[in-house]
């Protein structure tokens, strides 16, 4: 999300806070983040850019004591595993040719030479890349323990070392807690016959210790802790590659979370999940201080909520040295509402997927031709040059990317060492007159990436460009015959109800844009001056392509765990995660089997929208 940039020139910061994850629901039962109010971008209603400036019906909440019975009853609760949902075809007899078309099995250039096809399986008339690994990961035993319980700040907190891990690695945690003994459960994410969870290690009791004050770092407004470490875990073969967390568990009842990322390096997978961290980092308040507000006179507090802050006083550098909030999912951050549901999903069809952070994106990019596509989620804000590059480069060279939800590789960032590691600082001053880069490398000054003296709009990336916050509209069906609508059964015009919420960009021809977008679904924000948010896709000549759903809210509505409390995550929403999931089977299949280019082609529909 955008929150308030340099307040002059142009608008003033909206007052009106939008939590993360766009209303997603929490980890922690009865916690609910706040986070800053947001300016944003805003057209003319033309299709020209102007100056740039939350929920769903839910069922009744599922109660955490019926949710722990289920678990500790055997855990398979669900209608099926993994296995069976990878190849079941759902009584579809239908295939439809446009979602199913198998890609080119090389590119069209000389010079690049893609990953095979995986094994692939049939669901719902569509075939999609699957993984035996991941569907017998996925057959095991849930443990509905993962989740936490309301806590108050400082009553069980940490971070780690390392922001992804690979096996062989020994990763330190530095843990503050008022307990006076506390053991660490590490839960693998994914689907777990619909629980969502797999513990796979606890370690011993461990001393608990009240740690140090952070430093308030000058003049960056820079929180950073030197905690004395707690314990060392070793990632080794039980820690079956994906998204973790690190349950902190206090004798007398402390509970909260450190986010984990287990990688391999040497995967080649269909699909590539990528965490947002840096945009987690960004909007992280622990200590008092985000790249959106900051405490006045240094004071130091530990609440995502953004009361008493100010933007002048924001920090111009976050560090990954210190835990994250309290009341931000128990430290779980953006996770649980804008990831979780992608990560739920992929696992239950058994996809053949691998994960990883932005911040590995950053140094590690060239690994992208190992893959097919890169899943971008909901919230994936900050990008340094390393990473758009690498992403630009590897879409010419025929990798597909989906970015499934709105605002993404909005803000330039760049990254610098902290006193545990590399890259482990995000710098974003979000004003050219401000950052000592400016006149040495205007190339890397850490603006947004439209804004002088960047001037290169993530458009080129995305194919559509953020437009502004706090939309609240349905989403609007353009082109039925999309191949990213095949079997969905809708039709022009049709309306998904209030599925477009938050966050959203829409295509706005010229410029670096490309020319030759379709624009899938075309919706009228009316509550926000009349705009539109556009869902897009575009294929680079000879190479891959990219859809853009340009809606923050997309991903939280996926969630379809009916065995997860509603107070965790959302419940369906009628009318429209169905239709949400049949149109990511269609995106896995096309993104999954190659560049995208040689199969599904984009024309340039744009036209018919934008005259």
């Amino acid at each position: 999300m955008s929150e308030p940039d340099d307040p002059t020139p142009g608008p003033d910061p909206d007052p009106v806070p939008d939590p993360p994850g766009d209303s997603a629901p929490e980890t922690a039962p009865e916690t609910a983040p706040e986070t800053a109010p947001e300016t944003s971008p805003q057209t003319d209603g033309t299709g020209t850019q102007a100056k740039r400036h939350s929920h769903s019906a839910a069922k009744p909440p599922i109660s955490r004591r019926r949710f722990l019975g289920w678990a500790a009853a055997g855990g398979v609760v669900a209608a099926g595993g993994a296995a069976a949902v990878a190849i079941a075809n759902n009584g579809q007899s239908t295939r439809h040719p446009a979602a199913t078309g198998r890609a080119h099995s090389g590119s069209t250039s000389t010079t690049t030479t893609h990953p095979a096809l995986a094994h692939l399986s049939e669901v719902q008339g569509v075939l999609l890349p699957t993984s035996s690994a991941i569907i017998a990961e996925n057959a095991q035993r849930g443990d509905a323990w993962w989740v936490t319980t309301p806590q108050a700040a400082g009553d069980i907190e940490g971070y780690v070392d390392k922001i992804s891990a690979m096996a062989g690695d020994v990763v330190t945690l530095r843990v503050n807690t008022k307990a006076t003994t506390f053991h660490v459960e590490a839960f693998r994410m994914g689907y777990y016959q619909g629980i969502g969870a797999r513990r796979v290690w606890q370690s011993a009791e461990v001393q608990g210790v009240r740690q140090a004050a952070p430093t308030l770092i000058a003049p960056t407004n820079t929180v950073e802790c030197n905690w004395t470490p707690s314990l060392t875990l070793t990632v080794d073969r039980q820690w079956t590659p994906g998204v973790y967390l690190l349950k902190l568990v206090g004798v007398t009842g402390e509970q909260g979370f450190i986010p984990l990322c287990v990688r391999d390096d040497t995967s080649k997978s269909a699909f590539l999940v990528q965490q947002g961290v840096t945009t987690w980092q960004a909007y992280n308040r622990w200590g008092g201080y985000s790249l959106y507000y900051g405490n006045k006179g240094g004071a130091q507090t530990f609440t995502q909520s953004s009361g008493g802050g100010s933007y002048a006083n924001r920090a111009r550098i976050v560090s990954f040295d210190r835990p994250y909030c309290h009341d931000w999912a128990s430290g779980a951050t953006d996770f649980v509402g804008n990831e979780l549901p992608l990560v739920f999903h992929v696992e239950q069809l058994g996809l053949d997927v691998s994960y990883w952070t932005d911040v590995d994106l950053h140094q590690r990019a060239p690994l992208l031709a190992n893959h097919h596509a890169l899943l971008s989620l909901g919230h994936d804000e900050y990008w340094s040059t390393a990473m758009r590059t690498g992403a630009e480069t590897a879409v010419k060279q025929g990798l597909n990317i989906a970015f499934l939800g709105a605002n993404a590789c909005y803000r330039q960032i760049r990254m610098e060492a902290s006193p545990l590691g590399p890259d482990r600082h995000v710098i974003c001053y979000k004003s050219a007159a401000e950052d000592p880069m400016n006149g040495i490398d205007q190339s890397l000054v850490t603006v947004n990436w439209d804004q002088p003296p960047v001037s290169n709009p993530e458009s080129s990336l995305t194919g559509a460009i953020y437009q502004d916050v706090d939309g609240n509209a349905d989403i609007v069906v353009h082109d039925p015959t999309s191949w990213a609508l095949a079997g969905s059964g809708l039709v022009a015009g049709q309306h998904l109800p209030s599925a477009m919420k938050g966050e959203f960009d829409r295509y706005v021809p010229g410029g670096v844009a490309p020319t030759n977008v379709d624009i899938i679904t075309h919706s009228l924000i009316s509550n926000r001056h009349g705009n539109f948010s556009d869902m897009t896709w575009f294929t680079e000549a000879g190479g891959g392509g990219v859809l853009d759903a340009s809606n923050a809210s997309w991903v939280g509505q996926l969630a379809n765990a009916p065995l997860i409390p509603s107070n965790v995550l959302q419940a369906p929403v009628a009318g429209v995660t169905p239709y949400l999931l049949r149109i990511m089977l269609n995106v896995y299949s096309v993104l999954g089997q190659g560049p995208a280019s040689a199969t599904h082609p984009s024309t340039g529909n744009w036209r018919a929208v934008y005259p």
